[in-house]
Parts: structure tokens; sequence; C-alpha cells
């Protein structure tokens, strides 16, 4: 979304509730699955862009494994005041993925973690990432699973049928839409679905090829706050591209 973009006021109203609930150890889908295998993905790459940093979390760690540079972009103030708080090696930039203020070819790997499902223009996003990178470098692309987490999702407990039956209901996969979302009580974001040929699509277009797709299991730490839902396991949150321009 661009700085313009009306919902900007609701990240910059909520940020706290980020910072709190999924940074820092607090949540146990970061703290067990994205950090670890955003760590693994990483490695070994020596500038690194993290698009939508948020406080910077994932900034900290490619600095904290060596890169010479490292630069968070967010288009959020309070999100990245927080980030200047909480570490000086990353350097902090406030704008929005669809107009990086970046020279291009500069860096050898880019990381988007649950950002381009907030983000309307979400073509120019991925371009501008791309645009970013040098010829060979590495774009990891973290995404609230498109098909498995439509809107309207969710586990089912039929008790029509003998004996019940518990599944996980899918939403309308293929109608693409903008919506606020209730993510806590009294904290609205903006969310936008669309399909996964849509990303897809969009990586090619702006010339990144996908060498690999993951859909990791939730991690014991989420599993073990659900125990109503006990085939919770088979249904991944996740899914992440990873991409080489």
């Amino acid at each position: 979304m661009t700085q313009e973009h009306p919902n900007e006021d609701l990240w910059e109203r909520h940020a706290g509730w980020w910072q709190d609930q999924c940074t820092d150890g607090a949540d146990p889908e970061y703290a067990e699955l994205i950090v670890p295998l955003a760590a693994e993905l990483l490695a070994g790459y020596d500038r690194v862009l993290d698009v939508g940093a948020g406080e910077g979390q994932l900034s900290r760690l490619a600095d904290e494994q060596g890169a010479s540079l490292v630069v968070g972009v967010d288009p959020t103030k309070a999100q990245l005041s927080k980030a200047a708080q909480r570490a000086g090696g990353p350097v902090y930039v406030r704008a929005s993925a669809e107009a990086l203020p970046l020279a291009s070819g500069s860096f050898d790997a880019a990381v988007a973690c649950l950002v381009f499902e907030h983000i309307e223009a979400m073509d120019t996003a991925v371009a501008e990432a791309s645009r970013t990178l040098r010829d060979g470098g590495r774009f990891l692309l973290f995404l609230n699973h498109p098909l498995l987490q439509t809107p309207d999702s969710g586990w089912i407990d039929d008790h029509v049928l003998d004996p019940p039956e518990q599944y996980w209901r899918i939403g309308a996969y293929l109608r693409e839409s903008v919506m606020i979302e209730e993510v806590q009580k009294d904290v609205f974001l903006p969310f936008v679905h669309r399909p996964l040929s849509r990303y897809v699509n969009a990586l090619l277009d702006a010339g990144l090829a996908i060498d690999r797709m993951l859909e990791p299991a939730p991690p014991s730490g989420f599993l073990a706050a659900a125990p109503e839902y006990p085939q919770a396991e088979s249904i991944p949150r996740l899914l992440v591209l990873v991409c080489r321009k």
C-alpha cells in the first residue's frame, strides 16, 4: 500500500499490537517457524533488503547473520521508530513497497514476509523488489497460504454426519477481495486475497523464477494453542516461494 492509502492509518494505529503480539519471540509461528526458515534461506547473502520490515525482526536477523548491508523498508512511522530502538545494525527507510527509493541491482537477496497480502498494487511491488536485485539474486516471498487461508476458511465440526466429522472449509479462492479484517478484538488491518496464480504470474512477469515452494506445517507452539483441532498439523498456514532473478 502507498503512503497515501487511507488504510495506512490502521497500521500506524495498531503497530503496538503487532510489536507486542508478533515479534521478539511472542508469537510461536514467528519464533518457531518463520524466523528459523528465513535464517536458513538468507544465510550467505551479503546485501539484504527487507520489504515491509515492520519493527525489523528479519532485518535484525540478516544483520546478525553477517550481512554487510541490511535495509529495512516500511511505510509505517511507528514501526520504524521501534525498529530503530531495537537494533542499530540495519538501515531503515520509510517508503512504500511500490516505490522503493533504492538503486537497481543493489541487493543480493530480498525478503517480503507476510506483506504482499496487505498491498493492493502487488504487481508493482513485486516488480520493484525484482528491480533492486542483482542478476542471480534471491527473492523470498512469505504468504498466508492463498488457498488454505482464504477468507471464510476455517474448521467445521459437522454433527450432521454419523459419526461426526471435523474438516477444513476453503472459502472463495478464485474471488479476489479487499477487506478490513479484525485480527484480534478491536484490531483491524487491511487484507487482500488473491489466488496463487496471481502471485506466480507477477513473479514471472518481473523476471523472477521460482526455485522452490514450501508449505511448512504449523509449529508445535501454535498447535499447542489449538488442541481442539487434532488435524491442524495437516493444514499449512504459510506458503513460501523461493525465487531467483
